[in-house]
């Protein structure tokens, strides 16, 4: 019995230890990051934004879950029953399966593979899937029409997003997210890069169908796209997947571009639980920038016509970014510094 409990039962109660520790906060953040957004946005606009449910509004989050759980779910008569249901559960759970890659200190992760940051693209590819079933699952020429722009404006900006991460393999030498962020201890790759940074943030802006490209949830010519037919906990999953998605595409910035966890200027001042607190606080305040970011856009720039987003996507950082990725290389090879 001792045997199977350290053989068998112990690891897998340990990493679903780890599971939980993981998706709690992480559900934490994405109920707390709608509080973030529209309050950012209310600033943006001379208002209050939320402050009546709880001290300073700090309730609402909680208050806007309950109303969406306890509401009932209604499923049009047209459209194909598993296949609605089964859209939104298949969005919002690719956005927890990421995070088992993402490493939030050296050693800290659940799965430390050495093709983290494929499981990542992968992952990340497979998004599109769960829009597509609820736009043809709905029977709504809104739902399918949003579907469609989305299927088209992920694949054209995935397209620069691999040529960005491979421009950062080539610096980095590895697959490997933890060796991404630990090559990164002299300069952070956002410096040097920085062309391939800001074109990365502006594809992940159109890799969530986040302001200024969330044509797919067009509200003034496609009612709200997609999800237009959604209602309660599975409108909830699609609300909870979008959020998530910022959230993990906000850490994989901080990991390519912005040093994941290390402190500015090498300062690593503690030992023990202390520098894994020190390092996860770095990484949460990185995450936490280029959240706001997100929202700063949002707040600020105007949504792009469909023709301009997808000119943008294929003509301007498809050969850019293929250019920058060959510079990258060239320099590197004409240097000594590609690694070994």
């Amino acid at each position: 019995m001792a045997d199977f409990w350290q053989g068998y039962a112990l690891p897998v109660v340990i990493t679903v230890a780890e599971i939980v520790a993981i998706i709690v906060p992480l559900l934490v953040a994405i109920a707390y990051l709608t509080y973030a957004e529209r309050k950012v946005l209310a600033w943006a606009q001379l208002r209050k934004g939320p402050n009546v449910v709880g001290p300073f509004g700090l309730l609402q989050p909680i208050a806007d879950g309950a109303k969406l759980l306890f509401k009932e779910t209604v499923i049009p008569s047209g459209a194909n029953r598993v296949v609605f249901l089964a859209a939104p559960i298949l969005t919002f759970s690719l956005s927890l399966m990421a995070w088992a890659v993402i490493p939030f200190d050296k050693g800290v992760v659940l799965a430390n593979i050495n093709v983290g940051i494929l499981y990542l693209f992968a992952i990340s590819s497979l998004g599109v899937y769960g829009i597509v079933m609820a736009g043809w699952s709905s029977n709504s020429k809104y739902a399918f029409l949003g579907a469609l722009r989305s299927a088209a404006q992920m694949v054209s900006y995935e397209v620069s997003m691999g040529f960005v991460i491979v421009t950062v393999l080539l610096c980095a030498g590895s697959l490997n997210l933890t060796a991404i962020v630990e090559a990164q201890r002299t300069i952070w790759y956002a410096i040097p890069l920085l062309p391939m940074f800001v074109v990365f943030f502006i594809s992940v802006l159109a890799e969530t169908n986040r302001s200024p490209f969330d044509l797919p949830e067009g509200e003034s010519e496609l009612v709200a796209g997609f999800f237009v037919e959604y209602s309660a906990m599975s409108f909830a999953l699609f609300y909870l997947g979008e959020y998530g998605s910022m959230i993990l595409m906000s850490a994989m910035t901080s990991i390519l571009f912005l040093g994941g966890w290390l402190a500015p200027f090498n300062l690593e001042p503690f030992t023990g639980l202390a520098a894994h607190l020190w390092a996860g606080f770095w990484f949460a305040l990185k995450v936490a920038l280029v959240l706001f970011c997100f929202l700063w856009v949002r707040a600020t720039v105007p949504r792009f016509r469909y023709d301009q987003l997808m000119r943008l996507g294929w003509k301007v950082f498809l050969p850019f970014s293929l250019f920058w990725l060959v510079l990258t290389a060239g320099v590197l090879v004409t240097t000594g510094w590609l690694p070994k």
